[in-house]
């Protein structure tokens, strides 16, 4: 049960819903986003808490509160209702049945006001393999510098892998979805605890520090909802081979590659709504350049994040594509096994693990790749 769901709903009214889910000890823990259709009716966010793991399983929400149009997340029906009809009421609570696979989330209910719903939402796909096809001109290094070279400079963003992998952050990567006990409980504890070791205490109330710290966590290895971008094509490609050694790009396959995404950051700002809460309700995918409070690596990687409450980015750029007919996103594959000729080349233009990641590590990482890649 644990994971993302989103679908349709219907019953008393109609609209979308998405549900991010938690597996706790002894029960699953989550909270559902129900958008509906009518700009009349607010939209809500139920709190839960199952009493078992079972997979048919009934309960009653521990607290249903309405959005506030104007700032995106939670808020008391006394702030919201000013901006909908007086003949308008919120449920208080809602009784839930579910049933639930690996596969499909099924899940009915009333509410104390007599409307009533039912959704049969499919699991995220963010674990699938990608359905990116890559460009199918650009294959090679040589093709790809050409590439990158014709593409109106700071339009878009770039993110190497070493593998074609599905968009995912890393904290929906932990298997976790729900965002608010992440803030609640996670960060509170992680701020304490690094609070004794940066120079700065960051101030998460002020959106400039929040994005901040978020940004050298993430950077530092901890999950966090944001996904690592760099403004530098030659940068993405360093980070896409950097996982490879010399050995293993030497005995690869013509068919094993290594994966750079090219995204349209501008148009995609340009077309949907950025958010900076991270806590915002309705799905988002935003883009964020932070202050490099403590964090050095920030400028040499030419840095950029998105930060977003979606598991499956890829389908939800799909999503957006075929509503609009833009193409926001593609892939491009390179050959591993050009791995040693790359790397070697973005050596001379200064792209190397001391100058990206300044510091010891950085400099060891360089200095091994010079000592014993042979």
């Amino acid at each position: 049960m644990k994971g993302q769901w989103i679908g349709r709903y219907t019953g008393a009214n109609e609209g979308y819903i998405l549900v991010n889910i938690d597996e706790r000890q002894a029960a699953f823990e989550g909270m559902a986003f129900v958008n509906d259709k009518s700009d009349h009716l607010p939209n809500l966010a139920a709190f839960f808490t199952t009493p078992s793991k079972h997979q048919e399983i009934s309960f009653r929400t521990s607290q249903i509160l309405p959005i506030n149009p104007h700032t995106g997340t939670t808020d008391s029906w006394d702030n919201v209702k000013q901006f909908f009809g007086k003949d308008i009421a919120i449920p208080q609570y809602a009784d839930v049945a579910c049933e639930w696979t690996e596969t499909v989330l099924k899940m009915t209910w009333k509410t104390n006001i007599d409307t009533h719903g039912y959704c049969e939402l499919p699991c995220s796909r963010a674990g699938d393999h990608s359905e990116l096809q890559p460009h199918p001109e650009v294959s090679d290094w040589a093709a790809y510098k050409k590439h990158v070279l014709a593409l109106e400079g700071n339009r878009y963003l770039f993110r190497g892998q070493s593998k074609p992998w599905r968009l995912r952050t890393s904290f929906h990567r932990t298997s976790r979805a729900n965002l608010h006990r992440y803030l609640n409980e996670d960060i509170q504890v992680l701020h304490k605890h690094l609070s004794a070791r940066t120079r700065h205490v960051f101030n998460l109330e002020n959106p400039n520090e929040n994005g901040a710290f978020y940004n050298l966590v993430q950077h530092h290895g901890y999950p966090t909802p944001l996904l690592d971008w760099t403004y530098s094509p030659y940068v993405a490609a360093y980070f896409a081979y950097r996982g490879i050694t010399n050995q293993e790009a030497a005995k690869a396959l013509p068919t094993d590659k290594v994966r750079i995404h090219v995204f349209d950051q501008a148009q995609w700002k340009a077309d949907l709504p950025q958010m900076r809460q991270l806590l915002h309700f309705a799905p988002h995918l935003s883009i964020g350049e932070f202050l490099a409070i403590e964090n050095e690596r920030m400028i040499p990687q030419q840095a950029a994040s998105t930060v977003t409450n979606i598991d499956d980015i890829e389908s939800y750029i799909q999503f957006h594509h075929e509503n609009t007919g833009r193409s926001y996103l593609w892939a491009i594959d390179l050959p591993v096994s050009e791995r040693r000729a790359v790397i070697q080349e973005l050596s001379y233009m200064g792209i190397t693990a001391g100058s990206l990641f300044p510091g010891l590590d950085g400099a060891c990482e360089e200095l091994k790749e010079r000592n014993f890649e042979d």
